[in-house]
């Protein structure tokens, strides 16, 4: 069995993620996976007299995600525009974060902190990822291409 049909997400040779699917499928994931554990710590803090539940900033979900995209970033090495693509992708996640958490902020009645941080935590990193995959295939990068050698 290869393990290039077993593993998720998938990559190629030079370690990049291979589809758009699966790089915004993993940003995804790692955000949810990072809100349920930072609403964990905060009821588990809470427990423990530590703080009132409800107090952790949903940003903090956005943290797996970033592993993900650094590495990606990493496996991209030696072409040209990668850092520009990187910038551009970061300033128009952490927009549309921004403005669907302030959304989320506005709707009536009293929504607990972390939801919408993590929904813009979430949204970043969708964002991040699809002008990521395109964007740095636009500038050059191809998947079997001459980086990373």
């Amino acid at each position: 069995m290869s393990t290039a049909a077993s593993t998720f997400p998938r990559r190629d040779a030079h370690r990049r993620i291979v589809s758009a699917r699966d790089l915004a499928a993993i940003g995804l994931a790692g955000a949810v996976a990072g809100a349920v554990v930072l609403v964990l710590l905060d009821g588990l803090f809470a427990l423990l007299g530590l703080g009132a539940f409800g107090r952790v900033n949903g940003w903090l979900a956005v943290v797996l995600p970033v592993m993900v995209f650094v590495e990606e970033f990493r496996a991209w090495r030696g072409v040209r525009g990668r850092a520009a693509v990187a910038l551009v992708a970061a300033a128009l996640g952490a927009a549309a974060g921004l403005l669907v958490a302030g959304l989320a902020g506005a709707l009536p009645g009293d929504l607990p902190r972390p939801v919408p941080g993590a929904l813009g935590a979430a949204t970043l990193a969708l964002c991040y990822s699809l002008v990521w995959y395109y964007g740095i295939r636009a500038a050059g990068g191809q998947a079997d291409d001459r980086a990373g050698s």
